[in-house]
């Protein structure tokens, strides 16, 4: 039986853009908040170092390519990224040795800590440190204008199919699906938006799953949104979840079935 037809809600402001996460054929983002958060606990590990505003973008938008799944509401389509930052520099160190440290940490966190695919890293340098401060992480309530669509962009206003939200999802298979993402490790068990009322699994905040259903041809398309902690690669995290919840989908799923990942919060490790 198809899942019973409701309206979208909107996402809530303040995460950022929603970068695509690996390649493609992935069908995985996250929340420019979620990576920014751990390359900004990277940066502030090199020595002397203190990073301050980071955005992330697309390198070329025209060069993006199809997802291989129905991507997120505003979600960036593949492509190589440009990671910019601006940064406080000590002035102990020969700048050029800084930038390049500085650089390495960014590049190095992006792939084995999150698996976005950084193509460029623009460096902007707004004083130099007589005296660096202890080290310090990014301020946890750091917020992000809403995200505005770049050219290229795909855009979807869900005017060809329905959507379960909130705790209409929360029937046997919307539950069984979040049970399932909940279970492969690296999920954290957070709430997955800020400010969005999240369905339980007992008594733990529980993954957010969306189902989509389409009549041309008959399918479901879900979209899990989940955190993960900080001792996982975000990626394998999501392919991990992606890969479970296909394959139980489709057990119920009255045809194809094809499901998308939004990271929207990485829980830092506990020291």
């Amino acid at each position: 039986m198809a899942p019973e037809r409701q309206t979208a809600t909107m996402r809530p402001i303040g995460l950022g853009r929603l970068l695509p996460l690996g390649r493609p054929e992935h069908g995985a983002w996250i929340t420019e908040s979620a990576a920014c958060g751990v390359l900004s606990r990277a940066a502030n590990g090199v020595s002397g170092i203190r990073v301050g505003t980071m955005r992330i973008r697309l390198v070329d938008p025209q060069a993006a390519a199809e997802p291989s799944v129905p991507a997120p509401f505003t979600a960036l389509p593949p492509g190589l990224l440009r990671i910019e930052t601006e940064f406080s520099a000590p002035a102990s160190q020969p700048l050029p040795d800084s930038a390049a440290e500085l650089r390495e940490a960014l590049f190095t966190a992006a792939s084995e800590r999150l698996g976005l695919e950084a193509g460029a890293i623009d460096l902007h340098v707004t004083s130099l440190l007589d005296n660096p401060a202890p080290k310090a992480g990014p301020h946890p309530g750091t917020s992000f204008p809403p995200p505005v669509p770049e050219p290229g962009t795909p855009s979807c206003s869900h005017q060809d199919h329905a959507c379960i939200t909130g705790q209409q999802a929360w029937t046997s298979t919307g539950h069984r699906l979040a049970a399932l993402a909940a279970a492969v490790p690296g999920v954290s068990l957070m709430p997955g938006l800020a400010g969005t009322p999240t369905p339980r699994i007992g008594q733990t905040p529980a993954p957010s799953v969306r189902i989509t259903d389409s009549s041309d041809p008959p399918g479901w398309h879900v979209q899990i949104e989940l955190a993960t902690d900080e001792t996982h690669r975000a990626l394998d995290v999501a392919l991990s979840v992606r890969t479970a919840v296909t394959t139980a989908a489709t057990a119920d799923a009255p045809g194809p079935v094809t499901v998308a990942i939004l990271v929207t919060g990485i829980e830092p490790a506990k020291e």
